[in-house]
């Protein structure tokens, strides 16, 4: 099980969350997000996969962004067509993971993954809110008992401190949740995380 803390801001902030070694971290290149990176992205430990959050952006915009700041995996968060994703991935470094995220509310129809699995190397799931993620709330995780796939995914959406609980009944299920996401909850300010919390949420998850 990964742990994948995103929407990470500060260069400081970003060492100190690093050393606490979680298998990814996000950063997001959305202009309109609070959270939105345009700086450098300091030296981290080699384990930790650096990952750009996109939201319906460019092919040029994302291949810049990789190149840039030698990032190991691409998280999708808009409305990115199966053939978007057809020519990121053949475009991309080779071992360069492709997320592709679906937002749920009430209900979802999972039928539109499907023409998704060949093209994306995982699936990300969201709350559906006023923005593309960092709503600070979850979903009804019984949704997932219909997941239809064999994909592994991550699981995200207002995750903190509280869903630790229910974080590990369903790793206890047969669902193939691959990372727990993490964002808003652990926040001081956007994109400012708070490490203590960080850490104890990683010790009782034993992640």
């Amino acid at each position: 099980m990964k742990l994948k803390i995103c929407g990470m801001k500060y260069p400081e902030n970003i060492i100190e969350v690093g050393a606490l070694l979680p298998d990814y971290m996000g950063f997001i290149f959305w202009e309109e997000s609070a959270r939105y990176f345009d700086g450098i992205i300091p030296a981290l430990p080699e384990s930790i996969k650096k990952t750009g959050v996109f939201v319906n952006a460019s092919l040029e915009y994302i291949l810049d962004k990789i190149k840039l700041h030698d990032l190991q995996a691409i998280q999708l968060h808009g409305h990115e067509t199966v053939e978007f994703c057809e020519i990121l991935k053949k475009n991309t470094p080779k071992g360069l993971d492709i997320i592709k995220v679906f937002s749920i509310l009430d209900t979802f129809d999972f039928a539109v993954i499907n023409s998704f699995e060949k093209v994306c190397d995982f699936f990300l799931f969201d709350t559906k809110g006023k923005l593309p993620g960092g709503n600070g709330t979850t979903f009804d995780w019984k949704i997932l008992e219909k997941y239809p796939s064999t994909k592994p995914f991550f699981l995200s959406g207002g995750i903190g401190l509280d869903e630790i609980e229910a974080v590990k009944e369903i790793l206890k299920t047969n669902l193939p949740v691959y990372a727990i996401d993490i964002n808003s909850k652990f926040e001081i300010e956007p994109g400012l995380k708070n490490t203590e919390k960080l850490s104890s949420f990683k010790h009782n998850l034993k992640l």
